[in-house]
C-alpha cells in the first residue's frame, strides 16, 4: 500500500474506536455548547494578496519530527501576531503526532478561524470537529468518492462550517467543481508518493473559476514562491513545515510574507 492507503486504513479503525468511546449521540448533545463558527472564507478574502493559513504541525510522515519544543498554543499565537489570516491544526496522532485537544486549545486561545487538518472519512469526524471548535474542515478528494465528498461537504455546511476541498490529481478537479465550493485546495505534495512540486498549483489554477478561493498547499518556502502564486491568481496558501522548522517562527512568517 502507498502512504495514503495506509493512513486511510488506519483512520477507519480509529473512527470505529472513537464511536465506541464517545457515540455520535453524545457529540450531538455537546453541539449546543460549541463556540460560534468563525467565517474561514471571509478571513481569507479580507487579505490583500495571498492570505496565509499557518499550520500547527508537530511531525509528518515525510519529514519526521519537525519541532521538539512543540507548544501548539504558543506557536499559534506567534502565527496570529505576525499576520496569519487563519490557522490549520493537524489532529492526526498516528502519522503526524497531533491531537484534537491541540485544535481546541488553539481555538479557545486565539481569535482567527481554525481549520481541522485531518483525514476525514465519516460524518462522525465532522461532528467531532465542530464540537472541538473547528471553523473549517479538510476534505481530501483522493480519499473520497463523489457521494462521500458531497455528503461530508453538505454536513459540514449544515453545522455552519466551511470545508476546504483538496485535490492533487487533475482528474479530481471536475468532481470538486460540481460541488461548487468557495474554497479549493491544490496540494503540491502527492500524498501517495510524498513528492512535492510547487508548479502543480500553477498548472491547475487556470481551470478554477475566479470566484473560488484557491489555496496552494505544501512546498511554499520563500517570498518568491508567494509572489509566483499571486501572479497566477492564487488567493491563499497553507504553510506549515518550513515555518515549524524555523528557529524564529515569527521572523519566518514575516520573511515569507515579504515584511521587513
Amino acid at each position: 500500500m502507498d502512504v495514503l492507503d495506509r493512513i486511510v486504513k488506519h483512520k477507519l479503525t480509529e473512527i470505529a474506536a472513537a464511536k465506541d468511546t464517545k457515540p455520535a449521540a453524545v457529540l450531538e448533545e455537546q453541539l449546543a455548547r460549541a463556540s460560534p463558527v468563525r467565517d474561514f472564507v471571509a478571513a481569507l478574502q479580507s487579505v490583500d494578496g495571498v492570505a496565509l493559513i499557518a499550520e500547527v504541525k508537530k511531525a509528518s510522515p515525510s519529514a519526521g519530527l519537525l519541532r521538539a519544543d512543540f507548544d501548539s498554543v504558543n506557536i499559534a499565537r506567534t502565527y496570529q501576531a505576525h499576520g496569519a489570516a487563519c490557522l490549520s491544526v493537524l489532529t492526526d496522532q498516528r502519522f503526524f503526532q497531533g491531537r484534537l485537544d491541540d485544535l481546541t486549545n488553539v481555538r479557545n486561545a486565539l481569535e482567527v478561524p481554525v481549520l481541522r487538518k485531518e483525514f476525514i472519512l465519516d460524518r462522525y469526524q465532522i461532528l467531532e470537529s465542530r464540537v472541538a471548535g473547528a471553523d473549517c474542515v479538510l476534505l481530501i478528494a483522493e480519499c473520497l468518492n463523489d457521494q462521500q465528498m458531497s455528503d461530508l461537504y453538505s454536513f459540514a455546511s449544515e453545522l455552519g462550517m466551511s470545508a476546504l476541498i483538496e485535490i492533487h490529481e487533475q482528474h479530481n478537479l471536475d468532481r470538486v467543481l460540481r460541488i461548487n465550493p468557495p474554497l479549493i485546495g491544490i496540494n503540491n505534495r502527492n500524498l501517495r508518493t510524498l513528492v512535492t512540486d510547487l508548479t502543480h498549483t500553477t498548472k491547475l489554477v487556470d481551470r478554477i473559476p475566479n470566484d473560488i478561493v484557491v489555496v496552494s498547499e505544501s512546498g511554499i518556502r520563500t517570498h518568491a514562491d508567494v509572489r509566483r502564486l499571486q501572479t497566477h491568481g492564487v488567493g491563499a496558501m497553507l504553510v506549515g513545515e518550513s515555518l515549524m522548522r524555523s528557529d524564529d517562527i515569527g521572523r519566518a512568517v514575516d520573511t515569507l510574507l515579504g515584511r521587513p
